[in-house]
Order: structure tokens, then C-alpha cells, then sequence
């Protein structure tokens, strides 16, 4: 009973051409170490790209790879667009300061800035993994202004 819509058996698995004994297959990620992200097309790539990268969105910190990273243009660029968010955080932390003081609006305030610094953090962890992964996050009304800086 050979019949056209009865489950056939899969083919055998095809043997490699070098044997089970042969070399791992190359790890994903393309070239370098441990799936890093290729480099940019033009300009030197650090040797510590992704130590800076983290400390570009770690708030005060992205002073560091921002002032001693000047050969890689990528680290460059997310520093830049950690020092205006860490802005951006600060005048938001102004605004919700002086807000907090006014009688009416002050339990509102406290509750508006416990979730406004929760997305703030989430933002940070979304820019951090985007930016080990080789990609960029443009932060809306935000990353307009990492440009201007030099």
C-alpha cells in the first residue's frame, strides 16, 4: 500500500566529505573574535571596542570612551549618543526636581518620574545591546543632537 499522501521516511543524513572526525564548522558572526562585528568601512577599530561601547551608556561614564577613543568612529558615535542622553537625563531630572516642590502636582511628579526613569534604564539596556551587536538606536527628539557634537 504505497499510497501519493502517506508520510514517506526522510533521506539519511549526508555524510561530510571529511568524515565525522573532520573541523568544527566556523562559529556565526563572521569575522573576529567571538562574533565581534566587523569593523566600520573607513577608520582604525580599538582594540577594546567592546569595553567602550558598554561604558558609552553607562551615564557619566561615556566621557571615557568619548575623550580616548578619537580612531574608531563607531565607538565615537555612541559615546556621543550617550553624552546626550545623559543631558537630556539631566534636564529631565531638573524639571522633575522642581516639579516635586510644587504642593498640587508633587505625589504626580514622584509617580510620572518613578516611570519615566524606569523607561530611561530600559532605553540604556536597548542602546547597550544594539550597540555590541554592531547596530545603532536612534533615540527619538534625542539623537538629533549627537550629531552637532564634534
Amino acid at each position: 500500500m504505497n499510497d501519493e499522501n502517506s508520510p514517506s521516511t526522510p533521506p539519511p543524513p549526508a555524510e561530510s566529505s571529511q568524515g565525522p572526525g573532520g573541523p568544527p564548522p566556523p562559529p556565526p558572526g563572521g569575522p573576529g573574535a567571538g562574533g565581534a562585528p566587523p569593523p566600520p568601512a573607513g577608520g582604525a577599530v580599538s582594540p577594546n571596542r567592546g569595553l567602550m561601547l558598554v561604558l558609552s551608556y553607562l551615564w557619566i561614564l561615556a566621557l571615557i570612551p568619548y575623550l580616548t577613543e578619537q580612531e574608531d568612529a563607531e565607538v565615537k558615535w555612541h559615546a556621543r549618543h550617550g553624552l546626550v542622553l545623559l543631558i537630556a537625563e539631566v534636564i529631565l531630572g531638573l524639571g522633575f526636581f522642581i516639579l516635586g516642590f510644587v504642593p498640587a502636582v508633587g505625589c504626580i511628579v514622584t509617580i510620572l518620574s518613578i516611570v519615566v526613569w524606569f523607561g530611561i534604564v530600559v532605553i540604556h539596556v536597548i542602546c547597550l545591546v544594539k550597540a555590541l551587536n554592531g547596530e545603532r538606536f536612534l533615540i527619538p527628539y534625542v539623537s538629533q543632537y549627537a550629531d552637532q557634537i564634534s
